[in-house]
């Protein structure tokens, strides 16, 4: 879908700023409960109480029991958080570059499905790239998830432009279509390349208006 111009630019965390791989925990909680990581990847589901969790309607404490018995582990909280948080390897490359380019052309924000243990986490840890962002809507604190309407609905609502004028950027094809439902511009992200090609295109139409 080609892209008219904008006065916000939104991007997605996960896959398309930070990279994550959800590998890492089954390989560390198999090591942590002396399994088989195969088993550990099979039964991993987005289930209703991961769903939960990143809306904030859980704590980790019930996340993890919930993920004990899904799972069927007998491994201690702090080893299951050893693991959830080693999904989060670093940044995207490149992406750095690309979002101080694109800053100084448009408002940033940044809107993720996330937990309050992974925000904890990554708030820390790639505080250099997320200062890049005015604002990072985390589906845990403002208890709405993509691709919920509502969550499209509040982030619109709250950056204080139309959305019409917001380009949203997400690896999620699902998400996409739910931000397009509600009036944004989306770009589905599948590579860096990709990304730096429809942010030269804004930056250049931004230059040109």
């Amino acid at each position: 879908m080609p892209l008219s111009g904008a006065d916000a630019l939104l991007f997605d965390l996960g896959r398309v700023v930070i990279d994550i791989d959800f590998n890492r925990a089954f390989s560390r909680w198999a090591g942590h409960a002396g399994c088989d990581q195969k088993l550990i990847r099979e039964r991993f589901r987005h289930d209703t109480a991961y769903k939960r969790h990143e809306r904030g309607e859980i704590d980790s404490q019930e996340f993890f029991a919930n993920l004990r018995a899904s799972l069927g582990i007998d491994i201690s909280d702090a080893q299951l958080l050893d693991g959830w948080n080693s999904i989060l390897i670093g940044e995207m490359p490149g992406v750095s570059e690309l979002l101080v380019k694109a800053a100084g052309s448009f408002p940033l924000y940044a809107f993720t499905n996330s937990n309050r243990e992974h925000e904890q986490y990554w708030s820390k840890q790639f505080s250099g790239i997320l200062s890049n962002f005015k604002e990072v809507y985390v589906s845990s604190t403002i208890g709405l998830r993509k691709p919920e309407a509502e969550a499209y609905d509040y982030v619109v609502r709250t950056i204080g432009v139309s959305a019409d004028r917001i380009v949203f950027f997400d690896d999620t094809l699902e998400n996409i279509e739910g931000a397009r439902a509600r009036g944004l511009q989306a770009v589905h992200v599948r590579s860096g390349a990709g990304l730096a090609d429809a942010l030269a295109v804004l930056i250049e139409r931004s230059r040109g208006s």
